[in-house]
């Protein structure tokens, strides 16, 4: 049987072409060894157990998550034949496997981010008293999401709600939620706050929320964030991130809105307990109106009195001017020319004279 014949780079070619028909995509799990990134572009590291190791490579975006040597992790890769002849793994993502390693790389970017300053009390903003509107970033078909959109009607209703439908564990969740995010805060009617819930799990299930990408992306949001993902107990970076951490996701809601009926009753409370002050207060004001209406009078009365006075001062001046009051007292009223020969008329108190003028003499 006749052997086929290749060129070098032909060779390659049709290994990489069976390979990527083979294993177009592989999970391998392993140790990291010999970590390295180079021009702070390109990540170079070797993963292996007690029988092997595998040269990785990939770049610095790609990897979402600190590793270092001696974590156990899973890659997500292409396996290929470079044209030098090497066999590598081109990788798409790296998440930490066990308990430990998912604890060590939490420890690595949690250092890092706080050294940014990004978790710092005083970049955080509060929430509104009594937001209206609000966005979520949730997987719908979560209890932890039902949980949490029955607890905020119950305590006050009548918010508009928009939802964004995620993933929320899983390597595809980060981008997902990330998406939302940028979504929500390009929007021209911007929600008041943006929560990310999600429920219990294991760490694994969790680790989306140390995602490095999704934490900045929190960080850097335009609206204030809420984020309640897990139990009590759990910590993540994407609750250090956010301006309020809920434990849980109906606290979240708790934290989001007041109770109406605490409301309701402290108003009721308040009412009661200033009702003996106003009736107070309204008496005294009563009393102080009363004495004012009081003294007005009394000073409008004085001020009458007065008035009436002068006007009988008034009145007598007038009745002194009077011509009669002026006859009565023996004088008379001539009328007529003050010449010689003229006719004139003389009014008495009593009687009106005719008189012809014999003589005029001036004074």
């Amino acid at each position: 049987m006749e052997k086929p014949l290749f060129s070098v780079s032909d060779f390659i070619a049709v290994i990489n072409q069976t390979l990527e028909y083979t294993y177009p995509a592989v999970e391998i799990e392993g140790e990291v060894a010999s970590f390295k990134v180079n021009q702070a572009k390109y990540v170079f590291f070797d993963i292996k157990d007690t029988g092997g190791s595998l040269g990785c490579f990939m770049t610095v975006w790609q990897l979402r998550v600190p590793i270092e040597d001696g974590m156990k992790v899973i890659v997500s890769a292409v396996p290929k034949i470079t044209q030098w002849g090497k066999f590598s793994l081109t990788i798409k993502s790296v998440r930490p496997s066990g308990e430990g390693a998912l604890k060590k790389s939490f420890e690595l970017l949690k250092a890092k981010l706080e050294l940014e300053g990004l978790f710092a009390p005083d970049r955080k903003r509060a929430l509104p008293s009594i937001p209206g509107h609000v966005a979520v970033i949730s997987s719908t078909q979560a209890a932890g999401y039902a949980d949490f959109i029955k607890i905020i009607n119950d305590r006050w209703g009548g918010l508009r709600v928009d939802v964004a439908h995620v993933q929320v564990q899983g390597a595809d969740a980060p981008d997902q939620i990330i998406r939302a995010l940028t979504y929500f805060n390009s929007r021209d009617e911007l929600p008041e706050v943006i929560v990310i819930i999600r429920g219990g799990g294991s760490a694994d299930d969790l680790a989306a929320f140390n995602d490095e990408q999704l934490v900045r992306a929190i960080a850097a949001s335009r609206v204030p964030t809420l984020v309640g993902v897990g139990h009590e107990v759990d910590e993540s970076l994407a609750d250090m991130a956010a301006d309020v951490r809920a434990a849980t996701p109906s606290n979240a809601a708790q934290l989001l809105v007041p109770d109406r009926g605490e409301i309701i009753r402290a108003v009721r409370y308040q009412v009661r307990s200033l009702l003996p002050r106003v009736e107070s207060a309204v008496s005294q004001q009563s009393t102080i109106v009363s004495d004012m209406l009081i003294g007005a009078l009394e000073a409008t009365d004085g001020r009458i009195d007065q008035q009436l006075i002068q006007l009988a001062g008034v009145r007598n001046v007038l009745a002194q001017l009077n011509p009669q009051t002026v006859l009565a007292r023996g004088y008379a009223l001539i009328r007529g020319a003050q010449t010689v020969g003229a006719m004139i008329e003389v009014e008495t108190n009593r009687s009106i004279i005719k008189a012809e003028v014999k003589n005029v003499q001036r004074k």
